[in-house]
């Protein structure tokens, strides 16, 4: 275990699988190893198999908040944004004080298409004092796709050089200049209670790289 956490630690997402399958194989009643599996398969981007694995990983009449955080990220991931939320919320009635979990859910909300309740939830987990870079960097994410790229500067300075913060903001910007999508998505949202949502004519292809680099900043839980 400690060899392949370290494997995940350095990105080694493929040779952690090998090694995690391996224990898994070995003793596949161990959900302590079926969690950590779980979460390498979605490291290494095998969703469907990273699902089965980490439903095993605890059970309905004692989950463990750190694999419905995981559950989430990989259901957000294939584009299950409902159920993924579903987790996210679970997770945080055992967690409440867990920032990751809300920042997970913040850009959930964002997939979604949902960015004043994404900007909400980021803002709480960002002013815990438990948050961290990834947190605030994501509520500058969601910041700068609503347009507020002063405030999205703001908060990327925080752990950001001035310069960084800057260019990180401007890349954000140009992405969504480069998509009418995410203009139309802003107004959209300030129309969402006068729209039928199944009316929503957004191109899921049009918006795909802000989208992925939401779904990047999603966190497993450790």
């Amino acid at each position: 275990m400690t060899y392949a956490s370290a494997l995940r630690a350095l990105g080694q997402h493929a040779q952690a699988v090998a090694v995690l399958q391996a224990l898994a194989a070995r003793d596949p009643q161990d959900r302590e190893i079926l969690g950590v599996y779980g979460k390498s398969l979605a490291d290494a981007g095998r969703l469907k198999e990273a699902s089965t694995v980490l439903a095993n990983a605890h059970r309905p009449e004692r989950p463990n908040w750190s694999i419905l955080s995981a559950q989430g990220c990989v259901a957000d991931q294939v584009g299950d944004h409902g159920q993924a939320q579903n987790y996210y919320k679970a997770a945080i009635r055992m967690r409440p004080d867990e920032p990751s979990i809300m920042s997970n859910l913040g850009l959930s909300y964002a997939l979604s298409k949902q960015l004043p309740q994404a900007e909400e939830t980021l803002r709480d987990a960002a002013n815990n004092p438990k948050a961290d870079m990834r947190v605030r960097q994501n509520l500058a994410l969601v910041l700068a796709l609503e347009g507020k790229f002063g405030e999205a500067e703001d908060w990327s300075r925080r752990d950001l050089a001035p310069i960084d913060a800057a260019a990180n903001v401007a890349s954000i910007r140009k992405m969504i200049a480069q998509s009418n999508t995410w203009r139309d998505l802003q107004q959209l949202d300030r129309q969402a209670q006068r729209r039928d949502p199944a009316k929503n004519t957004t191109s899921v292809a049009a918006t795909r790289p802000v989208k992925q680099q939401a779904a990047a900043n999603l966190a497993n839980a450790e």
